[in-house]
């Protein structure tokens, strides 16, 4: 506490002091031995008028009477000198545990192995968060996504039986690629601060450090697997895994060069362990992270301060007890049992003891952020209110006023997520002006100007694909006309030849006699040649039925099944159902297949004298 923290939440109660004191002076001047008479008599006639033995009234309940009023209207200013923070537009707790599966994650030196103790530690501090979001990355020559920022972390570790080195479609340990790509998931949820935790046997330090320092407020935490003395590497062969010169490798726990990357990473090393004192203190860790992070954010916090007034009228306690012997508050309780008229006035219980900012700071910590809007009156609060409750529109019309660099960037992550991208990156522009240093006003502008650039180029895409659209329904009319114009052609050729046609027939109709006595003379010619025998006659017979047979055969009809037929077939089909369901599940096998094709879509460039564990 420091005195320029002290002061009045309800300052204005305080004027209620002036009255107050004219009311006790007053009363002081009737409670003297004269009274009233000296204001209306003579100073001579008063020892005549009064008794010559004055009777001397006490002033002690007087100054009882003053002390309560006056701690009563200083508990109604309200004084406060302690500070209650609460989240505006705050971040939930976000941590991405980053795992190894490079080969020498087999090694035995950790029973059974490295990869399956790290597992079961992943499982244990699964189970200890309570909150917050959680990402699963996997890394070896490259890094990989198996879970992205999820609140649900019982998917996460139904992951975890199938995370082995050989789904990984390329070996070695490239931890470097594995943290840039657990800062792009934080980037992508918008999350200003969040807990790294890296489970792995080993890094290369001056390839990873560029990759921690580039990134500071995202907090490097690493859990050790192995041993100082190493193990061999079994191969899925039988064998052990040797370099190039035939010799066995042995990869070593080299605790130095990790405690370096976790104090570059301002976080903590823990080296795996036979009880859960590893998994008690990372956990530990990052609850205190998280409350620290809350307590230094400026642009993340707004201040409530904790007001001290009801603790002062315990001290008029005393005072109503005395009181009470009296008779004096006996008067006060019966006027207020007894019924009054009820007056129009918009007043609640809790405006008696509560501004409308406290009441709303309650309603903000039971998570009812409508309510919590309508009731804060700072703007700046109000935006926080209407942020969390995905009013987004409001949030930001609430912030229009603002001239801070926190306030101008609050409100582009309002615009961000109202959708009005070129607005955000203008007030993102306004904050870093005001604080040119500020990453995360950088990182965040620099989201919001890819997005709005993918969003323009989908436009593009989009004004292509209905120009392309208009482009083939022109052809397409023009390809219709065109063949209209040919079908009318070929119309006009048909009636041509019709008519020549019907000019042939009439010229022959017109010919000499001679060719109808050449036709009968053919018919006497048939008529001479031999008939057909009877056996003949039956196989053409046969041939014509069978031609007529010909099309019923093509359609052959349809049967209804039996009952028992049915029953059959249904069976079957259950059969069939069962049978499918016996075949088992492969996690492993589909996230292989996942990693083979996200690195087949990839450019990969492998860093120089990598080695394959």
């Amino acid at each position: 506490m420091t005195l320029s923290d002290f002061h009045f939440i309800r300052p204005y109660w305080l004027l209620a002091l002036l009255p107050a004191t004219v009311l006790f002076m007053t009363l002081i001047r009737r409670n003297q031995p004269t009274g009233a008479w000296s204001e209306v008599c003579d100073a001579a006639l008063l020892p005549f008028i009064l008794q010559q033995k004055t009777l001397k009234q006490s002033r002690v309940p007087l100054f009882f009477m003053a002390i309560a009023t006056i701690l009563t209207i200083i508990a109604l200013a309200g004084p406060t000198w302690e500070r209650l923070p609460s989240p505006v537009f705050s971040n939930e707790s976000a941590l991405v545990i980053v795992l190894d599966l490079s080969l020498s994650m087999n090694t035995a030196d950790v029973k059974p192995t490295r990869l399956i103790r790290a597992r079961y530690k992943i499982a244990d501090i699964l189970k200890r968060r309570k909150d917050g979001q959680t990402a699963l990355l996997v890394y070896a020559g490259d890094a990989f996504t198996v879970t992205p920022l999820t609140n649900d972390t019982d998917t996460i570790d139904s992951q975890l039986s199938a995370l082995t080195t050989d789904i990984m479609p390329s070996h070695g340990s490239n931890t470097f690629v594995a943290l840039q790509k657990a800062v792009a998931l934080f980037k992508q949820a918008n999350l200003r601060n969040g807990q790294i935790l890296l489970v792995t046997d080993g890094a290369e330090v001056d390839k990873t450090l560029p990759a921690i320092e580039s990134n500071p407020q995202y907090t490097l935490s690493i859990l050790a697997v192995g041993t100082a003395e190493g193990g061999p590497i079994k191969a899925a062969e039988g064998d052990f895994v040797k370099d190039a010169q035939g010799t066995i490798v042995i990869p070593k726990l080299n605790a130095p060069d990790l405690a370096k990357l976790a104090q570059a990473g301002q976080g903590l090393l823990v080296t795996l362990g036979d009880d859960n004192q590893d998994v008690e203190r990372l956990t530990g860790f990052f609850e205190q992270a998280i409350v620290k992070q809350e307590a230094e954010s400026k642009d993340l916090l707004f201040q409530q301060w904790a007001e001290k007034g009801p603790w002062i009228l315990l001290a008029l306690l005393p005072l109503a007890a005395l009181s009470f012997r009296k008779g004096l508050l006996s008067l006060v309780l019966l006027g207020l049992l007894m019924p009054l008229p009820k007056a129009s006035y918009a007043l609640e219980w809790q405006d008696l003891w509560l501004t409308k900012d406290q009441q709303a700071q309650q309603a903000y910590q039971k998570q009812d952020f409508a309510k919590a809007a309508e009731q804060f009156k700072n703007p700046d609060w109000q935006a926080a209110a209407q942020y969390k409750a995905g009013n987004y529109p409001k949030a930001v019309e609430s912030l229009k006023n603002v001239h801070s660099a926190d306030g101008f960037y609050n409100q582009g992550n309002a615009l961000a997520q109202a959708g009005q991208l070129p607005e955000a990156i203008k007030a993102y522009e306004q904050a870093l002006k005001l604080k040119p240093d500020d990453a995360d006003t950088k990182a965040n502008k620099e989201l919001v100007e890819k997005e709005l650039k993918k969003q323009q180029a989908q436009k593009e895409q989009q004004k292509q694909q209905e120009q392309d659209k208009k482009d083939q329904q022109k052809s397409d009319e023009e390809k219709s006309d065109q063949e209209k114009s040919e079908q009318n052609k070929q119309d006009a050729n048909k009636d041509q030849q019709s008519k020549d046609a019907e000019q042939k027939s009439q010229q022959k109709n017109q010919q000499k006699p001679k060719d109808t006595e050449q036709s009968q003379a053919k018919d006497k010619e048939v008529q001479k040649q031999p008939e057909q025998k009877p056996e003949q006659a039956k196989d053409a017979k046969k041939a014509e039925q069978k031609a007529e047979a010909k099309p019923d055969e093509k359609a052959p009809e349809t049967k209804a099944l039996t009952p028992d037929e049915a029953k059959q077939q249904e069976e079957a089909q259950q059969a069939n159902e069962q049978w499918l369901k016996r075949i088992p599940d492969d996690p492993a096998g589909l996230l292989k297949r996942k990693f083979q094709y996200q690195y087949g879509q990839q450019e990969h460039q492998a860093p120089a004298n990598a080695e394959a564990w």
